[in-house]
């Protein structure tokens, strides 16, 4: 993600941010709505994470595909 700002965190940010909600859920201190609130922010959390490792792997499956092709098109046979 390029956009830093406090609506958009970056991957590591969203996952520290992920990291702390779940402590706070799990410590059993908060109330129902508390609860509902951080959980909420949790799943929205989740769901920004995901998408940035979904677009790192396509990334990735790309370069890959690149590297294939072109050492498929380097290889000569006879060389």
């Amino acid at each position: 993600m390029s956009d830093k700002s406090p609506e958009n965190p970056d991957f590591e940010h969203a996952l520290s941010e992920l990291e702390t909600l779940v402590q706070k859920l799990e410590s059993g201190e908060l109330t129902l709505d508390q609860s509902l609130t951080e959980f909420r922010k949790g799943v929205e959390l989740t769901r920004r994470c995901q998408a940035v490792l979904d677009k790192a792997q396509l990334t990735v499956e790309q370069l890959l595909d690149i590297d294939d092709e072109s050492s498929a098109s380097d290889f000569k046979p006879g060389d």
